[in-house]
């Protein structure tokens, strides 16, 4: 008997010690649902949304820490996840490319693993996004460097041309040779617009200044980097402007060497995409001069918020140039970048602003332009 009257206060014990937990589950739930996701909007539905939202890219060639334009945007990633509380592979993650044909099978992969928005890093992945893309109607994607059409589609591009302007009056205020150089990595119209805007800016401060230039025919090459780097230092170039990926690690190694083997040696880089201030350093010296940055990380967050918002700005062509400073110029390394260059700079940067100057893209723009100083 007393044992049949254990077991039933046990029964019971056990029953309301359920029920408490699961009225406590019930309101965790509730209040992770209301705070997750950061999403202003109200309404239940948006809130579910919110919770529920992944990001993920891919990368182009150069990899997620080529220290330039893939690891830019997978900072953009990185901290907007970070700013809702999501982890990596839980929220935000990426898919490496070492080869061009690894671009449609990461994006197929991630459109597997059910992510909401897929961006594809660099313009080499336009075409293989665009299949994808046309494929998975229901899913939102973002091409960056290039434009994609299609209504799940947002094209992120920049005015390269502007900022790599700017980066041309800072080497043509620092160059002692009078020789500055280009390193371009694979040549497209796309680099063809750093190349240009930064010819533009030299020679608008001193058409005399001679201008190298060469590419290595890759994003991933740092060895053809360094070779093309050593050559131009060889020939009295003192200031070289990179925008080459993984290719301008290269560029940077060669200044290094030539800065260990001689500290008073002034040999200089003009970084890209992303303040590379730190891949100039060496002892007490940095032979990084500035960095055209190109803000990817900002724009690839700005787009994720609106995706998870629902307000994803599919089929639009989104361009960030100085005027939404999207792009500009490191003053990092204030020894190197003195204040007359930074003077320089900001009053060419005005008349960019105020349609004074209206800074050529194309080789064809690019003649206008000299002809007309």
């Amino acid at each position: 008997m007393k044992k049949n009257r254990f077991l039933l206060v046990l029964a019971m014990l056990l029953a309301v010690g359920l029920f408490l937990a699961a009225c406590g589950s019930s309101d965790d739930k509730e209040e992770s649902t209301g705070n997750e996701g950061g999403s202003d909007n109200g309404g239940e539905g948006t809130e579910e949304a919110s919770s529920d939202f992944s990001v993920a890219m891919v990368t182009d060639v150069g990899g997620v820490d080529d220290k330039s334009f893939n690891q830019s945007a997978w900072e953009g990633i990185k901290a907007f996840g970070s700013e809702h509380g999501f982890e990596k592979g839980a929220g935000f993650d990426y898919a490496q490319s070492s080869q061009d044909a690894d671009y449609l099978p990461n994006l197929n992969r991630l459109v597997q693993q059910d992510y909401n928005l897929i961006y594809g890093i660099g313009y080499k992945l336009a075409e293989a996004l665009s299949e994808v893309a046309k494929q998975n109607p229901e899913t939102n994607f973002a091409i960056v460097d290039s434009v994609v059409e299609g209504d799940n589609v947002a094209s992120i591009t920049f005015k390269e041309h502007q900022g790599s302007f700017l980066a041309g009056v800072a080497a043509a205020m620092k160059t002692t040779s009078n020789k500055v150089g280009f390193v371009g990595g694979e040549e497209s119209p796309l680099i063809k617009k750093f190349e240009v805007g930064f010819r533009a800016g030299v020679q608008s401060v001193n058409p005399d200044i001679e201008v190298e230039v060469q590419y290595a025919e890759s994003f991933a090459d740092a060895t053809k980097g360094k070779a093309i780097a050593a050559n131009m230092y060889d020939n009295g170039i003192d200031v070289i402007y990179h925008a080459s990926g993984a290719t301008g690690n290269g560029v940077f190694a060669e200044a290094k060497d030539i800065k260990n083997n001689d500290p008073d040696a002034q040999v200089w880089v003009i970084g890209v995409d992303r303040d590379q201030y730190e891949e100039g350093q060496i002892g007490d010296h940095n032979v990084t001069l500035t960095s055209m940055v190109k803000r990817v990380d900002v724009a690839v967050q700005d787009v994720a918020q609106r995706a998870m918002d629902g307000d994803f700005p599919g089929g639009e062509v989104l361009e960030y140039g100085i005027k939404e400073d999207g792009v500009g110029v490191a003053t990092t390394n204030e020894e190197a970048f003195t204040e007359e260059i930074a003077t320089s700079v900001d009053e060419w940067k005005q008349k960019i602003l105020d349609g004074d100057v209206e800074v050529p893209a194309t080789e064809d723009e690019l003649k206008t332009y000299l002809d007309s100083l």
